[in-house]
């Protein structure tokens, strides 16, 4: 199927429910009738704007609005550290036990910080009014990757998921600026023992690499030099500190520039070279229009010309994010035939938009973030520095299963939590429709509407052979087949 690279703004005679409804799955976690239709009457440039204009709310954040410790991993007192002298240097055996009874304490609190903490993002992104701002918040939050279980302060990966969201939204000039001074990012990378005497060169690396150029945009000279910059950016408890002692102040080249940088020079040059805006706009195209190829050279032609355009506006607007996506979820290209409904739903996109679309009762977090974990998606704990792969590496015989059970959990409980779904949303959306009619609203509103006819059937024999929908057993029945269905896994 061809697919247009035009990104020009899609006709307001165009942007029908279908096209405000993939707005919605796209830009945000799915959509609900009442949405679609509140879209529709906008029109598509004030859709998009309502979409993409995030405004301040009153949430605080994340680490305000629950009980996490800043000092989880707090310095070790004066005595702490009397006791560790003497476990070193005296072979305490007494003082040991005590350092080590210290050290259990922590990490089993670091740990239950951790679960509440995943716990709590489920639970915002299932409530926020700003739906947009959290899908940018997760795409950062894979993109600046960050691994828990290595960084062991769960206030510190807090701290970042904040940062990210404040400025998720924003521009990447900001973000990436503000990455090298991130403490749960300088202690994943190593920045914390980057010296003069002793460079270390995980963060430069990843920030190139992963972070800003791409792979075969920078040279190993370029890394080396990168890290030099770098030195001196450490982490004091929960702080950036910048330690003038441990910089390497001496003339460095980076790019083919020379003079006595440091890490903020050095993002600034990583930004004004070409392929940033490139790499950037590639992986929000990836994220939230097409699961293309990593690799960008084996993207399709309609892709490459379209990021090509993206990548000059961005650089353009000084890498301010807003007028590049709302460019990009006004054009043509996004409402493509051969763009809707083909993208695959990340374990997050199909926990939360289902809570979301569905008014379900989110149950116990716990549950559903460990649903995710098994899925492949634990959140604050992706694989490794680069993130989540995507894309089809999502699904799988193990994964469908367990992406499967997860919609079933949500809209059917088990135990004690059977009863716990009022359906009310559900009905107020297929008002007075029944039989085949009801099929197709739910179907449309929760799979698409370019679902074809012939995969409704199965649901149209149910409902005729199971009994009237106005009994919540039925009901629940349907919505359980549909979210089982393939379709459903794709946005």
């Amino acid at each position: 199927m061809s697919i247009t690279p035009s990104l020009s703004p899609l006709s307001s005679d165009q942007f029908g429910p279908p096209e405000a409804a993939h707005l919605l799955r796209r830009a945000g976690f799915g959509p609900t009738p009442a949405k679609v239709d509140e879209l529709v009457a906008l029109g598509p440039d004030a859709a998009v704007a309502a979409m993409v204009d995030v405004q301040a709310v009153e949430r605080g954040d994340i680490k305000s609005q629950f009980d996490l410790d800043p000092d989880v991993r707090r310095p070790l007192t004066d005595d702490e550290k009397e006791l560790r002298r003497k476990a070193r240097e005296e072979d305490d055996q007494d003082a040991r036990s005590e350092l080590e009874m210290l050290r259990n304490e922590q990490n089993r609190a670091d740990r239950r910080m951790m679960i509440e903490l995943r716990n709590a993002w489920v639970q915002w992104m299932t409530q926020t009014p700003q739906p947009f701002e959290e899908r940018m918040t997760l795409f950062w939050h894979g993109h600046f990757a960050t691994r828990a279980r290595d960084v062991r302060d769960a206030y510190l990966m807090a701290q970042q998921n904040c940062f990210l969201r404040d400025h998720a939204v924003d521009s990447f000039a900001v973000l990436a600026a503000g990455i090298i001074h991130d403490p749960a990012m300088l202690k994943f990378l190593n920045n914390d023992r980057n010296n003069r005497k002793r460079p270390n060169e995980n963060l430069a690396r990843e920030l190139m690499e992963l972070f800003t150029l791409g792979e075969g945009n920078y040279t190993e000279q370029d890394i080396r030099q990168g890290a030099r910059a770098l030195t001196g950016y450490f982490v004091d408890d929960n702080d950036f500190r910048f330690r003038k002692y441990a910089h390497d102040p001496d003339e460095k080249t980076l790019f083919s520039r020379k003079g006595d940088f440091d890490g903020d020079d050095f993002v600034r040059i990583l930004l004004a070279q070409p392929a940033c805006s490139q790499f950037i706009a590639f992986k929000l195209y990836r994220h939230f229009v097409a699961d293309i190829p990593e690799d960008p050279k084996l993207a399709p032609a309609a892709a490459k010309q379209v990021i090509v355009t993206l990548a000059e506006q961005l650089r353009a607007d000084d890498y301010r994010l807003k007028p590049m996506l709302t460019r990009l979820m006004r054009s043509e290209h996004f409402y493509d035939p051969g763009v809707v409904g083909q993208q695959i739903k990340s374990p997050a996109l199909v926990a939360v938009g289902t809570a979301r679309m569905l008014g379900t009762p989110l149950r116990r977090p716990l549950r559903v973030c460990q649903a995710m974990a098994m899925a492949g998606q634990d959140l604050f704990d992706p694989p490794n520095v680069a993130g989540w792969d995507g894309g089809r590496s999502w699904i799988n015989t193990s994964t469908l299963f367990v992406r499967q059970n997860l919609c079933a959990y949500l809209i059917a409980g088990e135990g004690k939590d059977k009863d716990a779904y009022d359906l009310t949303p559900v009905r107020e959306a297929l008002g007075d429709a029944s039989g085949p009619d009801a099929v197709r609203v739910l179907a449309n509103w929760l799979v698409g509407h370019h679902l074809p006819d012939e995969r409704r059937q199965p649901l149209n024999d149910f409902v005729k052979h199971t009994g009237s929908l106005d009994d919540d057993r039925v009901l629940k029945g349907l919505l359980l087949l549909i979210t089982a269905m393939p379709e459903y896994q794709l946005t």
